[in-house]
């Protein structure tokens, strides 16, 4: 396959993108900063100067030619206002979702958050709570497209090493995921027609990744 991953320097998509090339995927990553070139580079990973906040959808399209998948995994980041919150994690993500629906793209997954599915506290911190409001609309607008969409919901993110066993369903409680786990999901999704047009939310736990992918699609 030949997958883009928007937000291709972030710790998921690093991880990410290593994972599909070692098993012998094509992947074009886009990034903002041309300093990020490089480290994608190194990783096997084709980089593409692309500000998602700036690019025409049209003219990333035309960047898009021979991809089969587009996974978003971009985000403002820590030390960021809400209105970047808004421009990267709901914009960014309709950008290329418009500009897959342009290039003839059909699947695409999109990282989200926990937190999505309901509203926000009443004494949620309001940049955090700016950054749920970004992620639940970012996921009504792929819904509302024809896509083969998949979002997936991640819980609290750690740098730990991969463990290789998740809990994966609809709902689950909140708690722990190592990024490189996160990562390996994504792969494993990739390669899973039945988690077409399904919401999944992602933990540590008990079970191996390819049993708890099945376990979740029956």
């Amino acid at each position: 396959m030949r997958i883009v991953i928007a937000g291709a320097h972030g710790k998921i998509a690093r991880h990410l993108g290593r994972g599909l090339v070692e098993r012998g995927d094509s992947v074009l990553g886009l990034v903002r900063n041309p300093e990020h070139a490089a480290d994608l580079r190194a990783d096997g990973v084709e980089p593409l100067v692309a500000d998602l906040e700036a690019v025409d959808a049209v003219d990333l399209a035309g960047s898009l030619s021979g991809v089969d998948a587009a996974v978003f995994a971009a985000g403002a980041g820590p030390g960021s206002g809400a209105a970047r919150k808004d421009t990267v994690d709901r914009a960014a993500s309709a950008l290329l979702a418009d500009a897959c629906q342009e290039a003839g793209v059909q699947r695409f997954l999109q990282v989200s958050a926990m937190g999505t599915t309901k509203p926000n506290p009443s004494d949620v911190d309001p940049v955090f709570g700016a950054y749920l409001d970004a992620k639940r609309a970012a996921e009504a607008d792929l819904r509302a497209r024809p896509l083969d969409w998949t979002i997936l919901r991640p819980g609290v993110l750690t740098d730990d090493p991969p463990t290789g066993r998740v809990t994966l369903a609809a709902e689950v409680d909140r708690a722990e995921v190592t990024r490189a786990d996160v990562a390996a999901v994504l792969v494993a999704l990739l390669d899973e027609p039945a988690s077409i047009r399904r919401e999944l939310a992602l933990v540590n736990g008990p079970t191996p990744i390819a049993d708890a992918l099945r376990q979740a699609l029956r």
